[in-house]
């Protein structure tokens, strides 16, 4: 990636990380477009350059995210097993860029709820499952790519990229959903679920023991 595109790149990943901070923080209704774009040191026309409106710049990082995660899985070695090769590729992911990493670290309880709101909110409903539909369709391809199935072919790799997306969805929602006493490590958190979704998925979803 060249310069101008990294720059690009880095313009559009604080957007969208001031658009769901302040969200979080304030609610939808109480940001605007000026906001997010004076968040991330940048003008509303800028914003407007990136992103067509509050959610989708939102939207956007999941995405972003699951983009980079088809690509991660098309880089991983030819003999590991897809799974493996899915979960690092997903796991590589959830290591925040310098937007967030900047940044203060919140408390987890706030940041919880304020996340479900943001989730809630009908709008972003919308174009979050716009954003999925595309990542699934990508991240399908990936998926036959390594397997040698034509999606257009076989079920199976949309089937894995579906499993893959729910397995995301419901892990944030339980990070969301989580309560805390402390700030913690966001990160970890989110990555530690994500690891335990994807490999019960592997397993073929057993019923977990009392």
């Amino acid at each position: 990636m060249g310069l101008r595109e990294r720059k690009k790149a880095e313009t559009r990943a604080a957007l969208a990380w001031a658009a769901v901070r302040l969200i979080v923080e304030r609610g939808y209704d109480k940001v605007l477009v000026e906001d997010i774009a004076n968040e991330a040191g940048v003008s509303p026309r800028t914003f407007n350059n990136y992103f067509s409106s509050k959610a989708a710049a939102v939207a956007s990082r999941h995405l972003d995210r699951s983009l980079r995660m088809a690509d991660g899985l098309r880089a991983r070695p030819a003999d590991e097993d897809l799974w493996t090769a899915i979960t690092e590729a997903v796991v590589a992911e959830t290591v925040p860029g310098p937007e967030v990493t900047s940044q203060p670290r919140p408390d987890r309880e706030t940041w919880g709820a304020g996340l479900q709101r943001m989730m809630a909110t009908p709008a972003l409903q919308a174009e979050t499952l716009r954003a999925a539909a595309i990542a699934e369709q990508e991240l399908a391809k990936a998926v036959g790519e390594r397997v040698g199935i034509d999606p257009a072919d076989n079920i199976y790799p949309g089937l894995v990229a579906a499993t893959v997306t729910a397995a995301f969805n419901v892990a944030g929602q339980r990070y969301a959903a989580a309560r805390h006493t402390g700030p913690g490590d966001l990160e970890t958190s989110m990555r530690d679920v994500l690891v335990d979704a994807l490999t019960q998925v592997a397993a073929g979803l057993p019923v977990p023991k009392p």
